[in-house]
């Protein structure tokens, strides 16, 4: 049995989204609770040359949908990045896992000799669909995924691995 494209990308983005989005309400009650102010979590991070949760949330989103797009042979949408709570980055999260569910799989399987050209790091780069799929995009999507939870547990928010990989079917 063979993996498609579209089940190498699609649902591991919408289930991850899905995980992050439950790991963003905890810290969300958990600074409710606490009487913390949002901003305080939604600006942390690990270190000072990194980027805070939100533009964590944000880039995690941005590959996840822009990833979808590009292998489906369509310009992904562009999406402001403008949230300042926590209730504006869960309603990032379903957006973009609305959007994903809006890509067929007959337009992503087979696009693993899809051209696709992106930027990175100001240089122009030429991938193969399947490349830009493992060597580029699920690597960068995790480590923002892994970054925001990061952030998170070390702030104090109760969460654990399950929280992160979530539950199996």
């Amino acid at each position: 049995m063979s993996i498609t494209m579209y089940q190498a990308s699609v649902p591991q983005f919408i289930r991850m989204l899905g995980n992050l989005k439950g790991i963003l309400e905890k810290a969300a009650a958990h600074a409710a609770a606490r009487k913390i102010d949002e901003s305080v979590l939604l600006n942390a991070r690990l270190f000072p040359d990194m980027f805070a949760l939100t533009r964590q949330v944000q880039i995690a989103t941005d590959f996840a949908r822009g990833t979808g797009a590009r292998l489906a042979g369509i310009e992904p949408p562009a999406v402001a990045d403008n949230e300042q709570s926590f209730a504006e980055l869960v309603a990032r999260l379903d957006a973009a896992i609305a959007y994903l569910h809006t890509l067929p799989a007959v337009k992503i399987d087979g696009s693993e000799t899809r051209e696709i050209s992106r930027k990175v790091r100001g240089v122009e780069k030429t991938f193969a669909g399947i490349d830009y799929l493992l060597q580029y995009a699920l690597p960068n999507f995790y480590f923002h995924v892994a970054t925001a939870y990061a952030i998170l547990r070390h702030n104090g928010i109760e969460i654990g691995k399950p929280d992160f990989v979530g539950t199996f079917a």
